[in-house]
């Protein structure tokens, strides 16, 4: 099954879309919105199942889908926890501003809280006050939970994956060194995350979703180039049902919460940090790894970070060539100020 939410008040307008991502059915009968949704999964999941399914087999025609007219499938959220699963990325960006990396960050996941009562849409501006804070994208994957108890297991964690999404955790890469010094964590350098259009439940990724990990390129392009296709379920340190776990170490996790798998990263071939798409790699999920492997083989950063007019995409493409969450695709613009945005 695969959902969306339309523009359409603070928490969206439910609909069902179809496997091709052409045809959208209206679901406000059943229920107004996916956090809603989210609260009675088990009551109302087989519900939209069943629209869901004769959508897509055309028993009803629905209305043509227009990604356009998205927000993120939860345009806010209760929680928004994103972790860093590949350990391989958290290495080379401690790296580039000059921080060793602990040897306990291979065995305990790193993460942090993010700011969810704002998401951008999938095709949303990313709009930037200052375009020298260091504006970069990161393309990750997240699961949206039902209710979680605090200190479950990470085998019990499993059952409370219900959707999945795509992710551009944007990060303004020039405010982290100084936030991180104070010894509180992330703050203003994470700006509003935007999520994929689609969520879809688990089974939809057939033999790529092995219970917790996502086996497929995630791929992303910047101003049109293809930038990275690492593959979501290789150097995937700690998969989806630990990062719950260790969301829910001392919490209950609410019903609608958002679990990031942080950037996707995977090493090279002869185990090296990874080369760029040109040089034959698979290239990276943030403009930050390419700039930390131009340090290491040249001593210079040399790819710039995003700037005004910049555009990412961020995909995941299926084995029949169909696009499965659809993309996010979003341009980075100055901020116009608070009279204006209102």
């Amino acid at each position: 099954m695969k959902l969306a939410s339309l523009k359409n008040g603070r928490d969206g307008e439910l609909v069902v879309v179809s496997r091709r991502l052409n045809r959208m059915a209206r679901a406000g009968d059943i229920v107004p919105n996916l956090q809603a949704a989210l609260d009675r999964w088990e009551e109302l999941a087989p519900r939209l199942q069943d629209r869901w399914e004769a959508l897509d087999t055309g028993e009803i025609e629905g209305e043509a889908f227009d990604e356009l007219a998205c927000a993120s499938p939860l345009p806010r959220a209760y929680q928004w926890a994103d972790g860093s699963a590949y350990v391989n990325h958290v290495e080379l960006v401690r790296k580039a501003r000059g921080a060793e990396m602990p040897p306990s960050f291979w065995e305990d996941p790193l993460m942090y809280q993010g700011g969810s009562d704002s998401f951008l849409g999938p095709h949303d501006d990313i709009p930037v006050a200052d375009i020298d804070w260091g504006v970069d994208f990161e393309a990750e994957i997240a699961v949206i939970t039902d209710d979680v108890p605090m200190g479950i297991s990470v085998e019990e964690a499993a059952r409370h994956i219900k959707l999945l999404m795509l992710v551009n955790d944007v990060s303004l890469r020039n405010l982290i060194p100084a936030e991180l010094a104070k010894g509180f964590g992330f703050f203003q350098s994470k700006p509003s995350s935007a999520f994929s259009a689609v969520a879809l439940t688990p089974d939809e990724l057939g033999d790529a979703w092995d219970g917790g990990k996502v086996h497929l390129p995630l791929r992303s392009w910047l101003n049109g180039e293809l930038f990275g296709c690492p593959d979501a379920g290789v150097d995937m340190t700690f998969d989806f049902p630990r990062l719950i776990a260790h969301a829910a170490k001392t919490r209950p996790l609410g019903a609608g919460s958002i679990i990031g798998s942080g950037t996707v990263s995977n090493r090279d071939a002869d185990g090296g940090p990874g080369r760029p798409i040109a040089e034959g790699g698979v290239g990276y999920s943030c403009i930050a790894e390419l700039r930390m492997i131009e340090k290491i083989l040249t001593g210079e950063m040399k790819t710039p970070f995003m700037r005004y007019g910049d555009t990412v995409r961020i995909e995941m493409i299926d084995e029949a060539g169909d696009s499965l969450f659809g993309a996010i695709e979003q341009t980075v613009v100055p901020y116009a100020g608070p009279d204006e945005a209102a």
